[in-house]
């Protein structure tokens, strides 16, 4: 029977995560992840092309944790509840991922793209944004019954905004955002949907 892959992708992916959560992903060379899980080099050329892919990767799986798991909290009925769990999702998912928090949250998306991706991860990235613009589109329609400009500035405030002011400050000091920044996000997404609800929702 042959011998279990020692150094998977998964594996290698998670040395390079953590690798730029603690030092930025100009750290992350294709020498630093192989010495942290005592890898030769060519054990990474021979699961990933480049450097630039590697990292492609990396950035792709991490968006699409944290997009998915945004993603399933709107799908609760109440769109005014679905909206407070929205807005909480992110503290959760930074505590249920802390390296990947501080990828996505202190670093551009720019810092891990390349011209020379594979097409298919061309097309996960385009995917993703997609899904990103259609998510919050519908959500919209489903809380204020329109799809305008100011209503969308309205939700993306309320439960995209606020919990990113929230954790961020956390995240960048290397803490877990702790459990009471749940209960502020709450508040302070309520209270903008109470008031905005409260005259109809957002015109124009």
């Amino acid at each position: 029977m042959a011998r279990p892959a020692k150094f998977t992708p998964e594996r290698i992916l998670t040395a390079a995560s953590e690798i730029v959560a603690q030092h930025g992903p100009g750290a992350a060379t294709m020498g630093e992840i192989a010495a942290r899980i005592g890898a030769p080099n060519g054990s990474l050329y021979h699961r990933f092309r480049s450097r630039d892919e590697l990292l492609g990767r990396l950035w792709l799986l991490k968006a699409a944790y944290y997009q998915n798991c945004f993603a399933r909290t709107l799908e609760e009925p109440d769109a005014r509840r679905a909206a407070i769990n929205a807005a909480t999702s992110l503290p959760k998912t930074c505590r249920s991922d802390f390296a990947g928090a501080r990828i996505m949250l202190l670093h551009r998306r720019e810092d891990f793209m390349s011209e020379g991706w594979p097409k298919p991860m061309q097309d996960e990235a385009a995917r993703l944004k997609k899904q990103a613009r259609d998510v919050l589109g519908a959500f919209t329609i489903r809380l204020f019954g329109k799809n305008t400009k100011q209503a969308q500035r309205t939700t993306s405030f309320a439960i995209l905004d606020v919990p990113f002011a929230a954790v961020r400050r956390y995240v960048e000091a290397g803490e877990m955002p702790p459990p009471q920044v749940d209960d502020l996000i709450e508040a302070a997404t309520t209270a903008i949907l109470d008031r905005e609800l409260a005259t109809d929702g957002p015109k124009g």
